[in-house]
């Protein structure tokens, strides 16, 4: 992981925020005229480019990777988190590329246990750009990151002024600046004339524990489709994978051919239902056919709850990275799944 950058002095008495640029769309220039942009910029490019940010935080500036949002891994993210955990600071400034935002932001807000905050932000237009976004968008991440209101929440996404939570948050349009929305209750806050405002009082889950070392286990995700016989879902069971998300039709529902492979998959690694949908709860009791939701849990599968596919296959990584058995998995998904803004007084080992 590559390091370098800068220091910003902010005004007397001004929060510290450490910025962190790992690379995407807000660092992408053009090599000559007519080539597509790629990953250049550093971290310390970044904070000079936008005004008054000085204002509001004292800042330090540090390049760990310059790659686009897609090159990014799980161990990449935990590493991210294992620094972030390092900077003696009040916040903390992630920049990368939009295209994972939604899944890295979760798995960062899985393994953060610091009250500080720690918010990931990006742009969807290059520097280059006639309107680039990037500028006003670090500038919001570093004004919630420097607010003490944003503590114990822990990670938060800011773009276009919309403060996001890790768990809800998802990218819902290819190239518009408002490409992020949190369905179905919407952002926590926003930020406006360089303060945020919260729409309710801070909630979190405790951080799980750390992946163990070179822990990297091999999840699936995978999404039924119409006359899905469930020929993938043994595949990749039989390749070995240690634990597969499925993203079933509406409330969590396959084809009788596909419910009666998760019966045989299910015993020998995780199979975690959610709903292709991307909002709303997966069901547990409301109908019964085969292949029905009540019918795929009593058959071993675990439901994901109001996670989202994406985030429910980051969950389950993050517990077997970190050991856990298949009680604890079961225990930690379903209630993380039932309340993922936070626990509402309930309480779970992992």
């Amino acid at each position: 992981m590559a390091a370098g950058g800068g220091t910003v002095a902010g005004g007397a008495g001004a929060a510290r925020v450490a910025v962190a640029s790992l690379g995407g769309t807000i660092t992408m220039t053009a090599a000559s005229a007519g080539a597509g942009v790629t990953p250049s910029l550093q971290a310390a490019d970044l904070v000079r480019s936008v005004p008054g940010l000085a204002e509001v935080a004292e800042l330090t500036a540090t390049t760990l990777r310059t790659e686009p949002g897609a090159w990014l891994t799980p161990p990449d993210v935990a590493a991210v988190a294992a620094w972030a955990r390092e900077q003696p600071v009040d916040g903390v400034v992630v920049v990368q590329g939009t295209d994972t935002i939604e899944e890295t932001a979760y798995l960062l807000d899985l393994l953060w246990d610091r009250p500080e905050p720690l918010v990931v932000t990006g742009a969807m237009r290059p520097p280059t750009a006639a309107g680039p976004d990037g500028p006003a968008n670090v500038l919001a991440a570093a004004v919630v990151a420097a607010d003490a209101a944003a503590r114990d929440r822990g990670v938060l996404v800011v773009l276009d002024d919309d403060v996001h939570a890790a768990a809800r948050v998802r990218k819902t349009d290819t190239v518009a600046a408002h490409a992020f929305t949190s369905v179905p209750f919407g952002p926590v806050g926003r930020v406006h004339e360089r303060r945020v405002t919260f729409a309710a009082p801070a909630a979190r889950w405790p951080a799980l524990p750390a992946p163990r070392p070179d822990a990297d286990p091999r999840v699936a995700l995978l999404e039924t489709h119409l006359g899905d016989r469930g020929d993938l879902l043994r595949s990749v069971a039989d390749a070995g994978y240690d634990g597969i998300v499925l993203a079933g039709f509406g409330a969590g529902h396959l084809s009788a051919a596909a419910a009666e492979v998760v019966g045989e998959v299910a015993p020998r690694c995780p199979v975690v239902l959610a709903s292709r949908t991307g909002a709303g709860p997966v069901l547990t009791g409301t109908y019964g056919f085969v292949g029905s939701e009540r019918d795929l849990l009593a058959r071993g599968a675990v439901p994901a709850g109001w996670l989202d596919g994406r985030k429910a296959r980051l969950l389950l990584w993050a517990l077997l990275a970190a050991g856990a058995g298949p009680a604890e998995v079961r225990a930690a998904i379903t209630a993380r799944g039932a309340a993922p803004g936070g626990p509402h007084g309930e309480t779970v080992a992992v």
